[in-house]
């Protein structure tokens, strides 16, 4: 067992188990990007994601944590994080659509989220979404053993300070973390940070890098619905 604050190291032999839950979110996210288009609703995409898991035997990481009510989250334009799948939510030729999906196998989670452009996208939305995409491998390459969480952060930080002419904004409210038995556990992982700070980085952590930039301000407001 570990405790709400310790940071878990896993075995190879639990990495090949949450490599198997990530292989489930995977497929969820390829098919919804294979099939996403204008005129679908957000609903839609979250029963795509529900069916694949079925068939896979894997458990949803977000349906029913802290009372999220569906399988993925579905976050469509200004919406950052945390969209919850409506019948209601038409998406629009033009949108910018976030996916984020989590799976269970075993007990050992997988969560990944990617952005799609759905038909005739803005060129500074498609521009902010390779953006985004590339601070992921950015971040991903500084997770190096040895180092620390903060480095991760500022490389980021680093990287997305070079596109100043798009007046890029790195959320703060909103960070990567661990995971692994749980979905959400230490350490928290911001986008942003200074060189050098935080909790080593070791051999068996598993880290979830999760860069989300916004065009404009980084302020952000929960909606009514409380997500």
């Amino acid at each position: 067992m570990f405790n709400k604050n310790e940071i878990q190291l896993k075995s190879k032999e639990e990495f090949a188990i949450m490599r198997k839950a990530g292989r489930v979110v995977a497929l969820c996210l390829e098919e919804i990007k294979n099939q996403i288009k204008p005129g679908m609703s957000t609903k839609d995409l979250d029963k795509i994601a529900f069916s694949i898991m079925e068939k896979e035997n894997a458990k949803p990481s977000f349906l029913g944590y802290h009372g999220y009510p569906a399988v993925i989250c579905v976050s469509v334009n200004e919406e950052v994080v945390h969209g919850i799948p409506r019948e209601d939510k038409i998406i629009q030729d033009g949108d910018l659509v976030s996916v984020d999906c989590g799976a269970i196998i075993d007990g050992w989670h997988g969560d990944a989220a990617i952005t799609i452009g759905v038909g005739n996208v803005k060129p500074e939305h498609k521009k902010l979404s390779e953006i985004t995409e590339k601070a992921l491998q950015v971040g991903i390459n500084a997770a190096i053993a040895g180092k620390r969480i903060g480095d991760i952060g500022f490389a980021i930080e680093k990287f997305v300070k070079t596109f100043s002419d798009l007046k890029i904004g790195i959320l703060e409210d909103y960070v990567g973390h661990g995971i692994g038995t749980q979905m959400h556990m230490p350490p928290s992982v911001p986008n942003y940070g200074k060189a050098g700070t935080g909790p080593e980085i070791k051999v068996g952590m598993a880290l979830a890098i999760e860069p989300m930039l916004v065009l404009g301000s980084n302020k952000v407001h929960v909606l009514e619905d409380e997500w």
